[in-house]
């Protein structure tokens, strides 16, 4: 029973450790400090540290999130353009292809008619 605690104790002092050396430490230090010295308390301390940390505030979050939303639709709007124009595209070149595979039988049905009358003149 005593082994655990020593454990306990070890992986607790290792945590602080890293929380320490990483500067976590010093700056919820500094950021709740900030908090106590206010005289005029902010009504969300949670987004009161967010924002002294770096986050952006609910109200900042909210309209990122829905300028994200507008721009997956304008993406997904774009996308289905886009395929729609590699299909037309693919329509064009069926059409190129199929034209000149007949442009190329009747250059060879020519071809082949004057290949038998040059070397058989009087059929």
């Amino acid at each position: 029973m005593m082994r655990f605690k020593e454990e306990k104790e070890a992986k607790k002092e290792a945590f602080r450790k890293y929380l320490e050396s990483s500067g976590v430490l010093d700056s919820l230090t500094k950021v709740l400090v900030a908090l106590y010295e206010k005289n005029d308390k902010p009504s969300s301390a949670l987004e009161f540290i967010q924002q002294k940390l770096g986050g952006p505030s609910i109200s900042e979050y909210e309209k990122l999130q829905a300028e994200k939303s507008d721009l997956q639709i304008k993406y997904n709007e774009l996308l289905a353009k886009h395929q729609e124009t590699l299909r037309e595209l693919d329509g064009v070149k069926s059409l190129r292809s199929r034209s000149s595979s007949k442009d190329d039988a009747e250059r060879e049905a020519t071809e082949d008619e004057h290949t038998n009358l040059v070397t058989h003149p009087h059929q």
